[in-house]
């Protein structure tokens, strides 16, 4: 699909604007509200304490948020042989690496089993080597307190903290790319819903927008900013599960990109808003952005 003309930074502060309004004037004018089949966090897996490739937690002090957070770093085990296609053969030492960024990372590290999904199709060839950063929305002093309900709602300083602070602190110690088309952010349900919203307000810091499910709700003019903005050259993976899994809310969102243009993988499957859902379609997230034919038109 042809590149779509990109959205000037004044013109993304107007939506980052609408989107911040809308989420803290939550009406209730209709939208469809969501019945989840069970938690994103239901029957949790035991997070190992490391696996190939995956840091321990790493500690970062917020200034704009006033708050510690800590995240994992996955970074891939390159070796000869190991890039998909013709590609050239990649090394630490000559290319700086694409980077996915991960909300609610804990989980993804323990029900989504990402890290290892990634290194075994990155030894396979099926994708280029990326680096991941899996971001925990839980206080680390504090494992009870989940903030993700606190920042994942068009939340301008949450935004900023990536923006200004943590790809800052990735970029200064490991050797990734340094520009808007090498990084990505995925999350799922009101994760899913705060990649909407990074695409809105930080789409000058991530061309790819990642979204497991969006539970839209909290933002209920999410799909009207996207149907009045330009098309903002993001690169969309967009999914939704047939049962109880707020399917219209993200069937609508899918037509609105669709008529903007957008350059978009969307899939549907059998399942609601649980891991089985999620998982399987980790492949389709890695395979679309850093696969063989991620980067043709």
């Amino acid at each position: 699909m042809p590149v779509r003309n990109i959205m000037p930074v004044r013109f993304i502060l107007v939506i980052c604007i609408t989107v911040l309004v809308a989420a803290a004037n939550v009406s209730n004018d209709g939208a469809a509200s969501i019945t989840f089949q069970s938690r994103p966090d239901a029957d949790p897996v035991p997070v190992p304490a490391f696996a190939s490739g995956l840091s321990t937690n790493k500690i970062i002090s917020s200034t704009i948020l006033g708050y510690d957070l800590q995240y994992r770093v996955f970074v891939p085990e390159i070796t000869p042989g190991n890039t998909p296609g013709n590609t050239p053969e990649i090394t630490p030492e000559n290319t700086r690496l694409p980077v996915l960024y991960v909300t609610d990372g804990q989980w993804y590290i323990g029900q989504g089993d990402l890290p290892g999904r990634m290194n075994s199709m990155i030894q396979n060839g099926e994708i280029s080597p990326v680096i991941a950063v899996f971001v925990d929305n839980r206080d680390p002093h504090n494992l009870s307190d989940n903030r993700r309900n606190s920042q994942f709602f068009g939340n301008d300083e949450y935004v900023r903290f990536f923006r200004d602070e943590l790809v800052p602190a990735v970029e200064a110690e490991y050797h990734v790319g340094l520009h808007r088309e090498d990084r990505v952010m995925l999350g799922l349900s009101f994760g899913g819903l705060n990649s909407a919203c990074f695409g809105l307000m930080a789409g000058d810091t991530f061309r790819g927008i990642a979204m497991q499910s969006p539970a839209m709700n909290p933002v209920r003019t999410i799909h009207r900013a996207y149907r009045d903005s330009m098309n903002l050259d993001l690169k969309i993976f967009l999914n939704s599960g047939t049962v109880n899994d707020n399917e219209e809310a993200t069937r609508r969102l899918r037509d609105i990109l669709e008529d903007k243009n957008y350059e978009m993988s969307y899939v549907e499957v059998p399942y609601g808003h649980s891991w089985e859902n999620w998982k399987p379609l980790l492949d389709d997230v890695l395979i679309y952005y850093y696969g063989a034919d991620a980067n043709s038109d």
